[in-house]
């Protein structure tokens, strides 16, 4: 029996066996640095969060604080390590890490990454270990990223559901449903023990264009980079993933230009996305920083009536792209083409969450986070 703050766990095996924390000088008492995790496993639609952190870790001064034991947590026959045979021997392995990094933003505010494979084994135990993780380092709020498939334009802003343990985490941010059954993952367990544990705990989930969900799309990596900065108070580098973004948008651009249906059906989701986003009344420099009052800012709940009464127009006008897509619902075909072909059948209504062909059946946002309004709507919401 392992206590675990509050909760009692039977039969756990003890989580500090679990965490090997290496001497550090980087982090100083009473810093309290953000703890931002993200880990392999789940959907990452266009490798949101996997860019996300590849650049924070490739562009920043960082150092590794903390290892967790790997050899409990994965299971190597699911994910195989990469090996490498050469000639008349096997002369390399990668094996999997599960790492903490102490990183510092380029005005040199100190904060945590805890990154590599989602592990396959112990949740409870690997949860209960990174909450002494937290707690040794004084974390004051922590802070998941995420990306999923979404039936959204490329050619529009990169929209964002957030979610978190306290409604005053994201004040100012649409909710768009009332409840919903998501396939769990490490990130959702980890944001819901920790508000157990009275950790501050938020996270983001990028929108990414479904037709491209299996490319890398450095602009949702560039939106969850914004919504951390803003949240955690943090100056964290997009430049090199400006550029990138911008060759990936303009290959789209080129694929979706030569091929006269894909371009129909861009054409119609961006009409639809349009359409969703007047009816909000929205104003403000972009999606992701509406520049309404906080008084003046519509309840979650009324926004999605209002977009499911625009969408019941739309079906009683005979127009069929727009129903709604949900867990056990009508079947959906997945895009006809992969990432590298164009946006294929793209002609769906904001509702629409068919993952594509190869993602897990139900690519569903993280713990309970909207799904079902789509991307025009949660938009406003990043």
């Amino acid at each position: 029996m392992v206590r675990d703050g509050s909760r009692v766990v039977l039969g756990m095996l003890d989580p500090h066996d679990l965490l090997e924390v290496f001497e550090t000088s980087d982090l100083t008492p009473g810093e309290r640095p953000v703890l931002v995790h993200a880990l392999r496993g789940f959907v990452d639609a266009g490798s949101a969060s996997s860019l996300a952190i590849s650049t924070i870790l490739a562009e920043l001064e960082s150092e590794p604080v903390a290892r967790f034991d790997a050899d409990q947590l994965v299971d190597y026959r699911d994910r195989r390590p990469r090996m490498t045979f050469r000639t008349d021997r096997f002369d390399a392995v990668v094996m999997p890490e599960i790492l903490v990094h102490a990183v510092r933003d380029a005005a040199g505010t100190p904060f945590l990454v805890l990154s590599g494979p989602e592990p396959d084994l112990q949740w409870e135990r690997f949860a209960a270990a990174v909450r002494l993780l937290a707690e040794r380092f004084d974390v004051r709020l922590a802070v998941g990223l995420h990306g999923i498939p979404w039936a959204a334009p490329h050619t529009r802003p990169v929209g964002l559901t957030p979610h978190a343990t306290d409604r005053s985490l994201i004040a100012g941010r649409p909710r768009w449903i009332g409840e919903v059954e998501v396939p769990g993952h490490m990130g959702a367990l980890l944001e819901q023990r920790f508000g157990q544990a009275g950790l501050p705990a938020v996270g983001f989930t990028a929108h990414v264009p479904h037709y491209l969900a299996q490319a890398e799309f450095p602009p949702a990596a560039i939106a969850l980079l914004e919504a951390l900065g803003e949240t955690a108070d943090l100056e964290l580098p997009t430049g090199q993933l400006q550029e990138a973004g911008r060759d990936v948008l303009a290959e789209v651009d080129r694929q979706v230009a030569a091929d006269e249906d894909t371009r129909s059906a861009v054409t119609a989701m961006e009409h639809t996305y349009d359409a969703v986003l007047a009816g909000r009344a929205l104003e403000g420099p972009g999606l992701l920083s509406p520049s309404l009052p906080a008084d003046e800012m519509p309840d979650g709940d009324e926004l999605a009536a209002d977009l499911e009464a625009y969408l019941r127009g739309l079906d009683a006008s005979g127009d069929d792209r727009d129903q709604p897509w949900s867990p056990g619902g009508p079947e959906d075909s997945a895009p006809d083409e992969d990432a590298s072909q164009g946006p294929g059948r793209q002609d769906r209504g904001p509702q629409d969450r068919t993952p594509p062909e190869g993602a897990p059946e139900d690519p569903a946002p993280e713990d309970g986070a909207p799904g079902e309004a789509g991307d025009a709507g949660a938009g406003p919401g990043a």
